[in-house]
């Protein structure tokens, strides 16, 4: 006998903000449409909002005229929000800095992620160690976060250099940017998980969302604490 399965599944966790300060975020990567409608239905009625991630701009012209009008959806991240955001709140504790101008669609995530949940930033772009005279130049500008989330491919020198010369807390977000040696992004995350910088913290190819995620934890933590 066949094992029955529901044609859509899922099981919504509303009370994961209470519990980790951070709302819930549908991955819309390996959903149907179909699945995805069905969720965003259940959240309306219950009058929140969500961060929808790896929504690509194909699977958005596929979701219902009725939900799509509610979803800003921006394409360079693949990101949407559905409703209204988090406020934003006043102070940029975090700096976003990428490499080079191939790493900015997943620094748009980390950036999404963050404007979602109601974090301003601040974004420096293309100051790879390529030509170290752009980050040197900016030096005394990255000092002043206390949060630096890095995005780098190719031989994923630049959080390595960036934890060397500032105090602040370090994320590491790898990218796949890069030629064959670079085995899509995993030379440039075993370059930060080797690095000889202490205490960087790393997260997985290409996961802006978690590295946002990571940055919103410190400064949650850090807040508790005061």
């Amino acid at each position: 006998m066949g094992i029955k399965m529901k044609s859509i599944e899922f099981n919504l966790d509303f009370k994961r903000e209470e519990r980790t300060g951070l709302g819930e975020a549908i991955f819309c990567g390996g959903k149907s449409a179909k699945q995805i409608n069905a969720i965003l239905e259940a959240i309306s009625k219950a009058g929140r909002s969500v961060l929808l991630t790896h929504l690509t701009g194909d699977k958005f012209q596929e979701l219902s005229i009725e939900l799509k009008a509610s979803i800003d959806f921006d394409p360079s991240s693949n990101t949407g929000f559905f409703s209204t955001p988090y406020p934003l709140c006043p102070p940029k504790n975090i700096a976003i800095i990428t490499a080079g101008t191939s790493d900015a669609a997943v620094a748009a995530e980390v950036a999404r992620t963050l404007t979602f949940f109601g974090h301003r930033y601040e974004l420096i772009q293309d100051i790879g160690v390529a030509g170290l005279w752009r980050l040197l130049d900016r030096v005394e500008e990255i000092e002043k976060f206390p949060i630096i989330i890095v995005v780098a491919g190719m031989d994923g020198a630049l959080p390595t250099v960036i934890g060397g010369l500032v105090s602040g807390a370090i994320i590491a977000l790898p990218t796949s940017v890069g030629y064959g040696a670079a085995e899509s992004g995993r030379t440039a995350l075993n370059a930060s998980l080797t690095s000889c910088t202490a205490g960087i913290v790393v997260v997985n190819i290409h996961n802006g969302y978690g590295a946002a995620c990571a940055a919103i934890r410190m400064l949650t933590a850090a807040s508790r604490s005061n």
